[in-house]
C-alpha cells in the first residue's frame, strides 16, 4: 500500500492530489487518525480538508437514518456543522500557502479577514480558487470510492452494477477535468497570467456573534441570569 506521505513530499499537482486523496482513503486508520505533517506545509491543510470531508461524509450518512432518535440526529447535525467549518477553514489555509509560494499574496496579511493580493495588473482573476478545486476533488474521491463499491455488490442485479459503472466512469472523467483546470490555474498563476484570492467563508450560522437565533438565546440567558440575581 502506498503511503499518502509519499505524495505529500511532492509539488501540488492534480496527479499528486488525486493520488494523495485515494491513498488516504485506503488507510484503515483514516479518517479517525490525522497524518503527521508539519503545520507550515500546504499538504497538512490538504490532508485536513480531506479528513474533514471524510468525517462529514460519514455524518451525512448517519443523519439520514430513519430509526434514530431525535437526539442522535441532532448530534449528527452538530457534528456536520463542525466538520463543514473545519473543511472550509482548511481550504482557506491551502489557498494561503499556495498564494504565498506563488508570490501572489502579501505575507503580512495572511490570516487576516482581507488578505492582500500582489498580482500582475493584466492577470485574470479566477472565480474559483485552487483550494476550492482540491476540496471538490476530495469529495469526488469519496464519490468514486462509494460508487466503486456499488459496482461489485452481489446483492443487486446486473442492471444496478452496469448503471453504477457508467456513473463511476463519469465521476473519474469529472475529477480528471477538474484536475486539469487546477493544473492550468497553477501554471497560469506562476506565469503571471492568472491569480486567485483567499475567500473567507464567514459561516455566520456557526458564529454566536452573528447567528440571530444564537444572539437571541444569549440575550435571553443573560436577562434570566440578571433576573435571578435581583
Amino acid at each position: 500500500m502506498t503511503s499518502p506521505l509519499q505524495f505529500a513530499q511532492q509539488p501540488v499537482t492534480a496527479l499528486n492530489v488525486k493520488a494523495f486523496h485515494d491513498a488516504c482513503l485506503a488507510l484503515t486508520t483514516w479518517p479517525q487518525s490525522m497524518l503527521e505533517i508539519a503545520d507550515d506545509d500546504v499538504w497538512r491543510w490538504v490532508a485536513t480538508n480531506h479528513r474533514n470531508n471524510c468525517l462529514l461524509w460519514d455524518e451525512e450518512d448517519l443523519a439520514r437514518r430513519t430509526r434514530a432518535s431525535d437526539a442522535e440526529i441532532t448530534a449528527n447535525k452538530r457534528a456536520i456543522d463542525g466538520y463543514n467549518q473545519a473543511r472550509n477553514d482548511a481550504t482557506e489555509r491551502v489557498d494561503e500557502f499556495l498564494l504565498l509560494s506563488l508570490g501572489l499574496i502579501d505575507p503580512a496579511t495572511i490570516g487576516t479577514d482581507q488578505p492582500v493580493s500582489t498580482v500582475n495588473a493584466v492577470a485574470r482573476l479566477s472565480s474559483e480558487t485552487a483550494g476550492s478545486m482540491m476540496d471538490r476533488m476530495s469529495i469526488m474521491s469519496l464519490k468514486i470510492k462509494a460508487m466503486t463499491a456499488q459496482t461489485v455488490r452481489t446483492d443487486v442485479d446486473e442492471t444496478h452494477r452496469s448503471n453504477t459503472a457508467q456513473k463511476l466512469h463519469r465521476l473519474h472523467e469529472q475529477r480528471n477535468d477538474l484536475g486539469a483546470c487546477l493544473d492550468e490555474l497553477l501554471a497560469d498563476s506562476r506565469a503571471g497570467r492568472a491569480y486567485f484570492k483567499v475567500y473567507r467563508q464567514f459561516k455566520m450560522y456557526n458564529d454566536p456573534r452573528f447567528n440571530p437565533v444564537l444572539v437571541a438565546e444569549a440575550t435571553a440567558a443573560k436577562a434570566a441570569a440578571q433576573s435571578a440575581q435581583q
